[in-house]
């Protein structure tokens, strides 16, 4: 991981994330970029001096993210890390995704308080369609206080498909942070089967990773796929929930969109997807 990319509005769960960023960015010795948008109600990039006086809250907002963004950066610098700042303005969803694909970032953490959080107003989007999109693994950063190095780390899939590579970078966290994983499959109501035919494909998944040691196999009979990792997480400790998606096509067989959505808006601890 050489590049970390942290979206902000500087908001709470967001300075929770500039945190995790920082933190994440020691561990793997990565650079780390902040990203501010700003919405104008002007093309602002093509005022002069004298028109960016006609909008002086505007400027007023400008200035006070600059100094933020330098706050960032020296927080950074204070870590020995290389960091570089960004601010645009009238962007959408695809900014976020043209920067990171520009800077060829390889994480992208952020934060966001579920349906009303930051990630929708800075990035003109919800926080779905961000990690459904994106092409490295995404961080949101929820309301609980964030527990890192991470020590307990829940991959959530019902592995009928290959999700070799996307637990791969689960499992270069996990090393680096020296966490457990607990790999998690919810069997719905239209799967019901024995706990023991459950375990069968995490099983076989496994034999994949003959070298991994700190992890557990878990399969839970639930309604569904949310209320089976509520559970899961009643009886045993998280600091991570991961999960995988497909991209465009959405997120992989296990999870229908509105499963998705819950899970990322509804859950209190980090959720990371990674796309396959």
């Amino acid at each position: 991981m050489k590049n970390i990319l942290v979206p902000t509005d500087f908001s709470k769960n967001c300075n929770k994330a500039e945190e995790l960023g920082i933190e994440m960015a020691k561990l793997y010795n990565s650079e780390i970029h902040f990203f501010h948008l700003i919405k104008t109600p002007v093309e602002w990039v093509k005022l002069d001096k004298q028109k960016e006086k006609q909008y002086p809250e505007t400027v007023k907002q400008i200035g006070s993210a600059k100094a933020n963004l330098r706050e960032l950066e020296k927080k950074a610098e204070q870590q020995n890390l290389e960091c570089r700042t960004f601010l645009e303005f009238d962007g959408g969803q695809a900014n976020i995704l043209r920067h990171s694909g520009h800077f060829h970032h390889d994480f992208i953490v952020t934060g966001s308080s579920g349906t009303r959080g930051s990630v929708r107003e800075l990035l003109g989007s919800n926080v779905e369609k961000i990690v459904r999109k994106a092409d490295v693994p995404v961080i949101v950063v929820k309301n609980e206080e964030i527990s890192f190095p991470f020590k307990d780390v829940v991959f959530v899939s019902d592995f009928s498909e290959d999700v070799s590579e996307a637990f791969k970078q689960v499992i270069s966290i996990a090393e680096k942070c020296g966490a457990h994983i607990h790999l998690l499959r919810i069997n719905t109501q239209t799967d019901f089967n024995s706990i023991e035919q459950g375990l069968n494909p995490i099983k076989e998944f496994l034999k994949k990773f003959p070298h991994l040691e700190k992890y557990s196999m878990n399969v839970y009979n639930e309604p569904d796929v949310e209320t089976g990792i509520n559970n899961f997480l009643k009886y045993r400790d998280a600091d991570l929930i991961a999960m995988c998606t497909h991209g465009r096509t959405g997120f992989l067989s296990l999870f229908s969109k509105s499963i998705a959505e819950g899970v990322t808006n509804h859950s209190e601890l980090p959720v990371m997807t990674i796309k396959v």
